[in-house]
């Protein structure tokens, strides 16, 4: 039976435990370096005791001007960001692996690191920051690099210091304990922290992982619930602080499965549009994004896990970077993008979709909170760009101008369109439209020809190659997780 078809039932360590554990092996040794917020990991392994078996160095180079003379400085003048990071464990570890390596031949060297910013006095910041371990699973091997963001969920400074430190505990035991179970690697880091801190990049990379599909670890965060939403590409997770950062967004939600030319048609015409309506200055700071939602994936356990990977490699082969979310709505989209100070946001919507959210708003908010909840997804830098449907007499073409909306909204609506926070879609394929999804998959599974004549030559390609969403003749996918 696959591990994931088995609750999650092992029993939690107390952090203490963990350290003590860790201090307790005598083949672990490294040195903690933490700055900003994040001075807690190393008191959890001192207070433990035996820290002298396990902590070679610790220390913070707190002032800036000290961190930059030992870790060189940071071309955006930021000292919470994820090239921090790799700076440090470079570092740290080097000092280690220099100092030591030679009269320590049997020791797991490890150098762990965070950069941290807790919630502000005015608490207009929010509490975040970059944690990571660069680790040895054989003496004298290559190590292994772990690489995470988080965000800090507590309310006060003491409360989120607090939560990095267990964080911190967690990952290293993980890394030493769980390294041969990727799935449980993930789990095991939310450890006591429910509810305190969301991870929503993880990288994981070394020679111990040369064999686990990097794309696998988004799929993880959001299916064990260590986040809402990731950003992930072909190689793996990304983080958007240095990709969305003051940029302008446009997401197209799709299921994808395949991705048809009516995708194609969305990636290609409504961005352009997007990007006509930013101007030409704007519009070179924009990005396109897929946006899939884990509830639409098919299956359970491994089957599920085969799902996600063939809907990540056909958007790979369109050259499309993947939102990876559990939001129902589209409020929660841009309360999450909010953090990244995004410019504008276009949201590409089908009709009916759109239909659906006016009626399902309209239904739930007849107490007076109707302009509330509507003001919730159209702030002043959203627009939804609608994408025509096609009636089922395949003569009406539906879109923002015919949508049949509820007496009580068409005040709220026809203001929208004014101000252009609803238009539709100017340039489309209409014989786009008309591709039937679900035809299109039972061909293709059948092994019928025809169906590539409504799927880009590259997810066609792909899906031959790969035998992705169940194309026969196939070779099988090798195995995601490595041990």
């Amino acid at each position: 039976m696959s591990c994931l078809k088995k609750p999650y039932m092992q029993q939690v360590l107390e952090t203490e435990q963990k350290a003590l554990e860790i201090n307790l092996d005598p083949a672990i040794y490294g040195t903690f370096a933490e700055i900003g917020a994040g001075q807690e990991v190393a008191r959890y392994f001192f207070q433990a005791g035996a820290a002298a078996g396990t902590i070679a160095k610790t220390m913070s180079a707190y002032d800036k001007i000290f961190s930059d003379v030992i870790y060189g400085p940071e071309k955006k003048g930021r000292y919470v960001c994820e090239s921090r990071i790799y700076k440090m464990l470079e570092h740290e570890y080097g000092l280690v692996d220099e100092r030591l390596g030679n009269c320590r031949p049997d020791t797991l060297f490890f150098a762990f690191a965070n950069t941290v910013a807790t919630v502000n006095y005015q608490r207009t910041v929010r509490g975040h920051g970059w944690v990571g371990l660069r680790f040895q699973l054989e003496p004298e091997s290559p190590p292994n690099d772990i690489v995470l963001h988080v965000n800090l969920e507590d309310y006060n400074k003491k409360q989120q210091q607090e939560a990095i430190g267990i964080l911190g505990v967690n990952l290293i035991y993980a890394c030493f304990r769980h390294a041969k179970d990727p799935r449980k690697l993930i789990r095991s880091l939310m450890d006591r922290l429910q509810g305190r801190v969301s991870i929503d990049m993880l990288r994981l990379t070394g020679p111990d992982f040369e064999d686990l599909d990097k794309r696998l670890l988004s799929y993880w965060l959001v299916h064990y619930g260590l986040t809402k939403l990731t950003l992930f590409d072909a190689n793996g997770s990304i983080h958007g602080s240095d990709l969305l950062y003051k940029q302008n967004v446009m997401i197209s939600r799709g299921n994808f499965r395949p991705p048809t030319l009516l995708h194609a048609d969305t990636f290609t015409n409504a961005y352009r549009q997007f990007q006509e309506d930013l101007g030409d200055e704007e519009a070179a700071r924009s990005e396109v994004l897929a946006e899939l939602r884990l509830e639409d994936l098919h299956g359970e356990g491994e089957e599920r896990e085969a799902d996600f990977l063939d809907r990540a490699d056909a958007l790979a082969a369109m050259d499309k970077m993947v939102l990876l979310s559990k939001y129902e709505h589209y409020n929660e989209l841009i309360e999450y993008l909010a953090d990244f100070r995004i410019q504008k946001i276009g949201l590409v919507i089908g009709a009916y979709h759109l239909l659906d959210i006016i009626r399902e708003k309209y239904e739930r908010n007849k107490d007076g909170r109707l302009l509330v909840s509507f003001g919730e997804i159209f702030t002043r830098n959203v627009t939804m760009y609608v994408y025509p449907n096609i009636e089922a007499d395949d003569r009406h073409r539906m879109d923002s101008q015919n949508l049949p909306i509820p007496e009580g909204m068409k005040y709220i609506y026809k203001h929208l369109q004014e101000s252009g926070q609803i238009t539709d879609v100017r340039y489309f394929n209409p014989k786009a439209l008309k591709i039937p999804t679900d035809q299109v998959l039972a061909q293709l599974q059948a092994g019928e020809s025809g169906w590539e004549e409504s799927v880009p030559p590259e997810v066609v390609k792909a899906i031959k190659e790969k035998g992705l969403f169940g194309y026969p003749l196939s070779k099988k996918r090798s195995k995601a997780t490595p041990g």
